[in-house]
């Protein structure tokens, strides 16, 4: 078996997946030399010891590690230190292996061609591989501006309780726009948390932040009209996205792809009260991701099938005329990354796969 379809293999064993592709063996084989593929397939999704990999690869632990070191500098593997043992592990396709690399921004060709393959890439297949079935990996999280005081909310629906839940911040380029680039939203705007975030500081794909400067990188999403996501779960977020309808691989899989189980809606969606509504098309024109509403006679109308209940319409509206009401079903919310993550593998078929690899 080719190196590059065993390196695939392994991917594909993660929630998100690595189907089979022209494309990604193409990715692949810009992102890993010949050498460092042969390595990587030593590693696993979970972080093992530089020792394992090196016996299990058969080569000299500091010739490991040399290579081990420059994968991680380039943020095509993820590494870690834990009581002064260093660890290594593959990263999966989205978020990882797609992101990382390109969250410095696309400065060379050889970064653009790369941008443009990921790009091809999910329209032909990993789009539909990271999308649920029917589980979703990630969840839309409504804007704070458009909450009211005293909405009921559990603390996994309130954005302001998911970054006060977090000790580390960190703030990188969104590698979704610096690839697609069909629209001028903001490019600095993915917040990643904890032990992700501070990889990518310390390779120099992110900068660390004050856990005020991620308030206003929420604030300028609202702004901006970005549509906040985390993954799929009430625990601590490892990331909040916020993702433009356009360019971005979560809102695509629904808006380009038309994938009905790309996302989980948050638990709530817009209603508008027709006799306050001054028909200015603001929600409609401006910022609905989903084209949810239209004004029809000076009057906007929502299609609620089509609602995200991201909020942006909410706080945009200048009459004031929207409001986000509880939806008769909320979505389900996995209570851990852990739980979501066997749950999606064992709906796609996958979870003796992955049990497989994690032994290694």
């Amino acid at each position: 078996m080719d190196v590059y379809d065993k390196l695939r293999q392994i991917l594909d064993a993660s929630p998100t997946g690595a189907p089979p592709s022209k494309i990604f063996d193409e990715i692949l084989r810009m992102l890993f030399s010949p050498e460092e593929a042969s390595l990587a397939v030593h590693m696993g999704l979970s972080p093992r010891k530089l020792s394992v990999i090196a016996k299990d690869a058969g080569l000299p632990e500091d010739e490991a590690e040399k290579m081990l070191e420059a994968m991680a500098d380039r943020a095509v593997i993820f590494s870690r230190e834990k009581d002064g043992i260093r660890s290594y592990s593959l990263l999966p396709t989205i978020p990882g292996l797609f992101e990382f690399p390109l969250m410095k921004g696309i400065v060379t060709p050889e970064q653009e061609k790369l941008g443009k393959l990921w790009d091809e890439y999910h329209s032909e297949a990993l789009g539909a591989s990271f999308s649920g079935r029917p589980t979703p990996i990630a969840r839309v999280i409504p804007v704070e501006q458009s909450m009211k005081a005293d909405t009921k909310v559990q603390p996994y629906e309130e954005i302001v309780k998911l970054i006060d839940s977090v000790k580390y911040f960190a703030l990188a380029r969104c590698a979704c726009r610096e690839s697609v680039k069909s629209c001028d939203s903001p490019r600095e705007m993915c917040l990643i948390f904890e032990g992700a975030g501070r990889f990518l500081v310390q390779r120099g794909f992110a900068r660390e932040i004050s856990r005020e400067e991620a308030h206003k990188v929420l604030d300028l999403a609202e702004k901006s009209g970005l549509v906040h996501t985390v993954s799929n779960s009430a625990d601590k977020p490892t990331f909040i996205c916020n993702c433009c309808p356009c360019c971005c691989t979560i809102l695509t899989c629904s808006t380009r792809l038309g994938l009905p189980n790309a996302f989980a809606p948050s638990g709530f969606e817009a209603r508008i009260d027709a006799e306050a509504c001054t028909g200015c098309g603001v929600c409609a024109d401006d910022r609905c991701p989903k084209e949810a509403i239209e004004v029809i006679d000076d009057k906007a109308l929502l299609s609620p099938e089509k609602c995200i209940g991201c909020g942006l319409c909410v706080s945009a509206c200048p009459a004031e005329a929207i409001a986000l009401i509880r939806r008769a079903e909320p979505p389900q919310v996995l209570p851990t990354l852990n739980e979501l993550g066997i749950k999606v593998l064992t709906e796609k078929g996958k979870i003796e796969a992955y049990l497989s690899q994690m032994k290694g």
